[in-house]
């Protein structure tokens, strides 16, 4: 009985000991973690030029299709392809021997009827014939020439000329070919490539943005003040000589919605040439823009975002309009201000309403593309 009092006493104490106990905890006061520290920068309008690539075909200044005049087998090819000719240079040679022969039977008919003509005209004179035999041997005369004529300038046309200064492209027919006017595809191509014509090709919006980026009170005058063009060659490398736009084809093209421009370049190191291939670089000037780093912002539901620092430096979320890109930078249409200030890194671990400490950088440095540590 005793034993069963000093139990029941011993529990009472420790039960008073754990209620006491958790009184004191109760009445300490809850320790919130300071707000997480993100670096914040104030934004800027900056002028900053991008670029977009179209594909381009090259051609020469001028593109000059060798034809024969007339039928006959290449006895001669006088040059080589890719060979540098000059205007009125001989390429070809056609057998002219059946040409000959015609000749001289054609020169023959001639002097019969010369013949008939001097035997007529004193005949009529004398009033002995009627003056319509000498006009008939006359008009036969004057057909014998015309068709001696046509001979020899069929010889003449068997020297096949260069038409113009340049190149010899791909040269299609060589010695014992058989060729004629009617030929679909030229003995071979003459090009001049001095200067070259780039061929590009905007859709229809790109073309409208670029008249109204450009200065000037018509097509004329806009095309005249466009940006000089940079060429990437095939290698890669750009190509030494700025291109200008020169013109283009004035329409839209229903089938594909494009628009052909032509730039030419410069060619004074004869790099380029005649079906050379490779990307037109065009310059896009953003004046006063404002741009913010690729690396602040993330992608949601196809939207681009961005977290500005807002009231009692809780974070939000806004929408950006994107109207362009330059390297490391979004160059922004709307969704944030000149005077706003956005958070730079780390927001993958921000969320909206959020509250942070931040840390102060400048804006130069916030926009500094980041060093690639890797490359495959």
């Amino acid at each position: 009985m005793r034993h069963n009092k000093l139990l029941t006493i011993l529990s009472l104490s420790v039960f008073l000991v754990i209620v006491s106990c958790g009184s004191k905890d109760q009445n300490k006061p809850v320790v919130e973690a300071p707000p997480a520290p993100f670096p914040v920068t104030q934004l800027q309008t900056k002028t900053v030029t991008g670029y977009t690539e179209y594909p381009t075909t090259i051609e020469g200044k001028v593109n000059s299709d060798v034809r024969a005049k007339t039928s006959g087998y290449v006895e001669k090819v006088y040059v080589d392809e890719g060979q540098k000719v000059r205007k009125g240079q001989v390429l070809f040679k056609l057998e002219t021997q059946s040409l000959s022969q015609d000749a001289g039977a054609a020169k023959a008919r001639v002097n019969v009827a010369q013949v008939e003509v001097d035997k007529l005209i004193p005949l009529v004179e004398k009033n002995i014939i009627s003056p319509v035999q000498l006009e008939t041997a006359k008009a036969n005369l004057a057909q014998a020439k015309a068709n001696y004529s046509g001979v020899t300038a069929n010889i003449g046309y068997a020297t096949i000329k260069s038409p113009i200064d340049g190149f010899v492209g791909a040269i299609n027919f060589r010695e014992g070919a058989l060729i004629s006017p009617s030929d679909a595809t030229p003995l071979t191509t003459v090009s001049q490539i001095d200067q070259v014509y780039a061929f590009f090709s905007f859709n229809e919006a790109q073309y409208i943005d670029h008249l109204q980026r450009s200065e000037g009170q018509n097509k004329a005058e806009r095309i005249k003040n466009s940006p000089d063009l940079t060429l990437v060659l095939a290698n890669g490398k750009e190509y030494s000589e700025k291109g200008r736009i020169q013109t283009s084809t004035g329409q839209i093209n229903q089938s594909t919605g494009t628009i052909q421009i032509r730039a030419a370049f410069d060619n004074p190191n004869e790099i380029l040439t005649n079906g050379n291939s490779g990307k037109i670089k065009f310059p896009i000037e953003y004046k006063d823009a404002i741009v913010v780093p690729q690396t602040a912002t993330f992608e949601q539901q196809g939207n681009v975002m961005i977290f500005k620092l807002g009231e009692n430096n809780k974070v939000e979320t806004s929408i950006l309009k994107v109207k362009g890109t330059v390297d490391n930078l979004y160059v922004v249409e709307s969704g944030v201000a000149a005077n706003d200030k956005i958070i730079v890194s780390g927001i993958g671990k921000l969320r909206s309403g959020m509250a942070i400490a931040p840390q102060e950088t400048s804006f130069e440095e916030a926009i500094k593309p980041v060093a690639t540590l890797f490359r495959n």
